[in-house]
């Protein structure tokens, strides 16, 4: 019972909280807007509706069928045979650069170890031996990139 008469309540009160917005132009054209009344002699009321939305259209490709667009009888088409052998020729390159990408990632790991085990010895400022292993450790994180990158390619080939 009590939210029935809650929801009565607020259906009455719902009218009195619209606002009616008035539109004042001042003598240099500037605009200004208020939903005060007593400020707004002379103003235009405007119509404030609520928005008209429609929704978008829904693509081709969306409803299941096929693309906008064809493709033209004129395009170049490959048979199954050569697609299927580009396609091991593919994978086949990709493997080998992943091959040497880990390579290089091993290295430069190394190479990172190196510089850090020199500064235990000789270094006593930690400012110059971050600098000095930046482009060591930047070094390494571009070749776990590179080995990621590859490795979603290798994947994503059939």
């Amino acid at each position: 019972m009590r939210f029935l008469l809650i929801g009565f309540l607020l259906a009455i009160f719902a009218t009195a909280l619209k606002a009616d917005i008035y539109e004042c132009v001042d003598p240099n054209g500037n605009k200004r807007f208020t939903n005060i009344k007593a400020e707004a002699k002379g103003c235009k009321l405007l119509n404030v509706s609520v928005p008209n939305t429609v929704p978008a259209p829904k693509s081709p490709a969306a409803k299941g069928g096929a693309a906008a667009t064809p493709t033209p009888s004129s395009f170049p088409k490959v048979d199954a045979d050569t697609q299927r052998q580009r396609d091991t020729d593919r994978r086949r390159i990709l493997e080998q650069e992943l091959t040497n990408e880990e390579k290089l990632l091993d290295q430069a790991k190394k190479e990172l170890v190196a510089q850090d085990s020199v500064r235990l010895g000789s270094e006593r400022n930690y400012q110059r031996v971050i600098e000095r292993l930046e482009p060591y450790k930047k070094k390494v994180k571009l070749h776990e990139d590179n080995i990621a990158s590859l490795k979603r390619e290798l994947a994503a080939t059939r």
